[in-house]
């Protein structure tokens, strides 16, 4: 099996420069568009069997939008919703720094934030969808996972067996394909946040500008 792991494209929360985690925000124009690319490349090169979709507004869109250009139907699953970041969800980074500071050392991994979820509990949430997904998959010979920057970052880690506390992360650019693969029990790596059909996106912004 081949795992496709998509982030959604650009949302309003980037625009607006606010704790996104929970806050349940649409795509902006521009990220349909990167969707739209996206899908365009995932449908010529990489066809998935199943597309599975957080149901946070962002990745959904994204994937309707890789849904409606391959005709794959799209399954909705809470579990690959990105951190639930609780009280943040949704401020300003500036405000959520001032009301909601973060303790003196850091935050523990297991302590959650106020309203939300620990680090820990994100973990676990990752490890338990991937393994319900995986298993409900069985048989496909490529699945697709449109989700969010933390959780892709928590999937990859559970895929490659890391520790549960790590300090290694995998940075996700809007619509960045990430593309892993199961043979006879040997996971592979097969790329990681190719981003390269946004080149399409930005030279059309460009000559707009011009």
């Amino acid at each position: 099996m081949e795992i496709l792991l998509i982030r959604h494209g650009e949302s309003e929360g980037d625009i607006l420069q606010v704790q996104e985690g929970r806050a349940d925000l649409l795509l902006t124009d521009r990220g349909r568009r990167q969707a739209r690319e996206m899908a365009k490349v995932v449908k010529e090169k990489y066809m998935p069997e199943v597309i599975w979709s957080s149901t946070l507004k962002r990745a959904r869109e994204t994937a309707e939008i890789l849904s409606g250009e391959t005709g794959v139907a799209v399954i909705e699953d809470d579990g690959i919703r990105e951190f639930n970041n609780g009280v943040l969800a949704g401020l300003p980074y500036a405000e959520a720094k001032v009301r909601y500071p973060e303790p003196e050392g850091g935050r523990k991994p297991h302590e959650p934030i106020e309203d939300g979820e620990s680090e820990l509990e994100f973990r676990f949430r990752a490890q338990t969808v991937f393994s319900k997904i995986l298993t409900e998959s069985a048989g496909r010979k490529r699945i697709a996972i449109v989700s969010h920057g933390g959780m892709i970052s928590n999937l990859l880690r559970a895929f490659l067996n890391l520790p549960v506390t790590n300090d290694i992360y995998f940075p996700t650019g809007d619509t960045g394909i990430h593309l892993l693969k199961i043979k006879e029990g040997q996971k592979t790596v097969m790329f990681l946040n190719d981003c390269s059909h946004l080149a399409k996106v930005d030279a059309e912004e460009l000559s707009v500008q011009i």
